[in-house]
């Protein structure tokens, strides 16, 4: 290879790097040439020492050069417990320059979601929601990035980044397409495993281009730059022999070159032998023993930066390594002449106090890694001390805490919780659960343990269920945790179970503690639990007598409290699932409310009762025409949860029932546009949980009555909606919507069964609510032909639930299912008294299917029009078309499907 080289003052590490930097260039000046471009993305990858932070440096040199503004952020090995560690690096310079009303201006809304997280701001009482928290953090970038066009920003050694920072930039990495920013992440290969490497990939995979992978220097480069260090005198053989010792990693050369110079040996042949000596004392064990030789002070030092890893200053060094400051001041000069700490570079801006910073992190780690065990804790422990007597709290704290040997410490684990505390505050529930964990391994005294292990379980309950179960379940078989605090638990491990896929333990855990205890408020309390996690069971049987015991103590309740108002709440929904009188379940729903809204400690961010007692009740008016009601408390759910950050399950939840109300009135297109909102946090979440069967489900439902059903179809593969189905109920009735997506894509067999099944799960727990489970209905339709007998007496059974229910809509819809299997004028009669009810209907789309059948049936092309005028305003293109068609082959009726 010819030796085309930089000159002498060029860093080392960009030898054959032409190729990296151009890229670098090229995507620099891409995003400079107008503020309308999209955001990129590029990811370098290589081992330790082959020039990440190098090509880093070149691109905010180039970037600086375009006038853009760099910021720039690094993980740290010993700092990964740190949540937000690098991305408040990252954003943190830009925040702090700013007054607080500045502030609070740039981050709007997010200000008290993110502003704790980036520690710009006091985090409230609340725990905060760790996607809202990444949602406000990756709208604090776009409002900042707007200001600051055109924006850099560098993250290096993300492989160290702290597991929060990497979820942020996983999801800030999928938003780049339209945001005009630069980001450019350098990372080692390997390195971490579990939920940091999947976010890691994710990043990886959002990339504008594939990961940017480096090679070693070849020979060629490392005679270069050898003979640009050494001289032109440095002969080949000798260069060769700087290659094979070094592998040709960049730093290593660099380092090795740098010890020739010291030793003032001669670039030869002759020497090359002594190259291996040399370089085993430029790392490992050779540069421990060189700390060594520095004294013992200096490795105290050294050892000491070692610990606190960043924001390293000399004061700090100095009380730490019980140096006084004067020999402080010296052993830092004799560690900089070493090559082993150096001076932070300023050009990278970032505004913390550090006086040093260690040269190369292979350094940092050899140094860390040299402290003997007890003594690197004992040290962890000092440092922890100076941390919270410096009064930065208990979490700032907790990276030292969390390295401390066992001991039996009281005070340890007080802190510990004290931090955790402060994690959840901030949205960081994983950092919350390490200083538990730890400071169960203390041990707490006996009359603290049970409360410990609660606290660890509230803290895993967003982010793994699985492992709330055991916390709980250990802490509750504990003496220690009593009264309320107990009942919670109880609590909280029944909706663990419950968001597990654990129904019936969930039922039986709650009623196991409700007989536990005597009467009052924790007992009525426990039984409204039992009674919401029966009612949302989807097993085929229920406990004898249940709707006749709920029914008893609504009776009893004029929603004086909030227990009261529970219970109504439940009775309600039980009533509706049913198919019990409609005005009933709307006056019983009414009592629950005060003044027509939600009770205090009843509100959508609540934690006492759960969201799952909301979305009942607004299940129970959704589907007895109150659409007024039902949507007004679906928005307050979206307003509450987007204002509160909580853009994970919650916001999902919200979404999927807007599209529901969107759905029941017949706006069809907005229903559709909320539900994949929806399907899209859900995915976030994880599939398989009760919200994601509830996402896609009604998302496959208003697909179909779109007439989209091949797309319904994929929707339907694609995310797994198919047997076996999930342990609690989902509305509409999961089957039912099952069977008509079978019947709709031609799989008529399949579709019956699905229908049948639908029927048989339904009438086994009692839901007899034809509007929901319409499963009935369109087996009906779908036998019109094969069994009429049996589809009439369906008819006739899905009229009498409908006449008993009430409303319009199920009314009107039992006389559709009629006059489909009718003939002549009894057929046109039956579809006009349909039209009549839906008419007077809020569903709309119902409405527009029954006009248009009565349309067909009747031959009136006013009808017809209206109807399909109608349709097409409901977004329902594919009703329209099917009457067309249906018309042209004198069908006689409309399908619904």
């Amino acid at each position: 290879m010819t030796e085309v080289r930089p000159t002498v003052a060029a860093s080392a590490s960009l030898w054959e790097r032409d190729e990296e930097v151009a890229a670098l260039a090229q995507a620099v000046d891409t995003l400079c040439a107008d503020r309308s471009s999209p955001g990129s993305l590029l990811v370098l990858c290589g081992e330790a020492g082959l020039g990440k932070t190098a090509l880093l440096a070149e691109t905010r040199r180039i970037a600086e050069q375009r006038g853009c503004t760099v910021w720039s952020a690094r993980g740290g090995e010993t700092l990964r417990s740190v949540p937000f560690n690098v991305v408040r690096q990252l954003l943190q310079p830009a925040l702090v320059s700013m007054l607080p009303e500045e502030a609070r201006e740039y981050l709007g809304d997010w200000y008290d979601i993110a502003g704790p997280a980036l520690g710009v701001a006091e985090p409230g009482a609340r725990h905060a929601d760790p996607q809202g928290v990444c949602e406000g953090l990756i709208a604090a970038v776009r409002r900042l990035a707007r200001r600051d066009w055109p924006l850099v920003l560098l993250i290096d050694d993300a492989h160290w980044a702290d597991q929060e920072t990497l979820y942020w930039l996983a999801g800030f990495a999928e938003r780049l397409a339209d945001l005009s920013v630069l980001v450019v992440v350098a990372r080692r290969p390997g390195e971490i495993s579990g939920a940091s490497a999947r976010h890691l990939d994710a990043v990886a995979a959002a990339a504008d281009r594939p990961v940017t992978t480096l090679s070693a220097l070849t020979p060629a480069a490392t005679a270069g730059l050898t003979r640009a260090t050494l001289g032109e005198n440095a002969d080949a053989a000798f260069c060769r022999e700087v290659w094979a010792v070094t592998g040709g990693n960049p730093y290593e050369t660099v380092e090795l070159l740098a010890k020739v110079q010291d030793s003032q040996l001669e670039p030869v042949e002759a020497h090359a032998g002594e190259l291996r000596e040399l370089n085993r004392s430029a790392r490992g064990g050779g540069l421990v023993a060189r700390l060594e030789q520095l004294g013992i002070d200096a490795t105290r030092f050294a050892w000491a930066a070692a610990i606190l890893g960043s924001d390293i200053t000399v004061d700090l060094v100095a009380r730490l390594a019980t140096l006084d400051h004067d020999d402080a001041v010296r052993c830092a000069e004799l560690l900089r002449t070493a090559r082993i700490l150096t001076a932070p570079d300023p050009s990278t801006g970032r505004t913390g106090p550090a006086d040093l910073e260690f040269v190369h992190p292979l350094i940092a780690t050899a140094v860390y890694n040299s402290i003997p065990d007890a003594l690197r804790r004992a040290m962890h422990g000092i440092a922890a001390r100076i941390v919270t007597d410096s009064g930065r709290g208990a979490a700032a704290a907790a990276r030292h805490l969390l390295e401390v040997h066992p001991d039996d410490d009281e005070e340890l684990v007080g802190q510990l919780r004290d931090a955790a505390r402060e994690h959840l505050a901030v949205g960081a529930p994983d950092a919350a659960r390490r200083c538990l964990e730890r400071a169960l391994e203390e041990p707490p005294r006996p009359e603290v343990h049970a409360h410990v292990l609660y606290e660890l379980g509230c803290a895993t309950f967003l982010t793994a269920p699985a492992r709330t179960i055991g916390h709980l379940r250990a802490a509750l078989g504990m003496p220690g945790l009593d009264g309320e605090k107990r009942v919670d638990a109880v609590v909280r491990l029944s909706q663990a179970l419950l968001h597990n896929d654990q129904m019936e333990e969930a039922v039986r855990t709650v009623e196991a503690e409700a007989a536990r205890l005597g009467s009052g408020p924790a007992h009525l309390r426990l039984r409204a639990v039992q009674f919401m996690w029966e009612g949302i069971h989807a097993g085929e049987t229920t406990s004898p007598g249940r709707s006749e015991r709920l029914a008893e103590l609504a009776a009893t309740c004029t929603g004086r409290d909030n227990s009261e108002r529970v219970l109504l709440i439940l009775r309600g929904f039980d009533a509706m699932m049913r198919g019990e009188n409609a005005e009933e379940v709307v006056e019983l729903c009414d009592r629950a409310l005060v003044n027509g809204r939600l009770a205090p400690g009843l509100g959508w961010t609540d934690s006492e009762w759960g969201v799952e007692l909301l979305l009942m009740l607004t299940s129970a008016y959704a589907y007895t025409d109150r659409l007024d009601r039902a949507e007004s408390l679906c928005n307050e759910a979206l307003r509450a949860y987007e204002t509160a950050g909580w853009s994970g399950g919650h916001l999902a939840l919200a979404h999927a029932y807007v599209g529901l109300g969107h759905r029941r009135r017949g706006r069809l297109e907005a229903a559709e546009r909320s539900l994949r909102d929806a399907l899209d946090l859900a995915e976030r979440v994880g599939r398989g949980l009760p919200l994601y069967w509830t996402v896609t489900c009604n998302l496959v439902d208003t697909l179909l009555v779109r007439g989209h059903a091949d797309e319904a179809w994929a929707v339907a593969e694609r995310h797994g909606f198919a047997p076996p189905y999930p342990s609690t109920v989902v509305l509409p009735d999961l089957r039912s919507v099952r069977g008509r997506l079978l019947l709709a894509v031609g799989r008529t067999e399949e579709g019956v069964n699905e229908l049948e099944a639908a029927e048989k799960a339904a009438a086994a727990r009692g839901h007899h609510n034809p509007v929901h489970v319409f499963g009935a209905a369109d087996l009906a339709r779908a036998l019109a032909t094969e069994d009429p007998a049996r589809a009439a007496r369906l008819a006739v059974d899905i009229r009498r639930r409908a006449e008993r229910f009430g409303t319009d809509t199920a009314i009107g819809e039992a006389l559709r299912v009629a006059a489909v299997l009718e003939t002549g004028q009894r057929a046109v009669r039956l579809a006009a008294r349909a039209v009549g009810y839906l008419e007077s209907s809020p569903c709309q789309y119902e409405h527009a299917a029954a006009r248009v059948e009565y349309g067909v049936l009747a031959r009136s092309r006013a009808d017809l029009e209206r109807g399909l005028a109608l349709a097409r305003s409901c977004g329902a293109d594919g009703l329209a078309e099917r009457a067309l068609a249906e018309l042209a082959t004198g069908a006689g009726h409309v399908s619904s499907r």
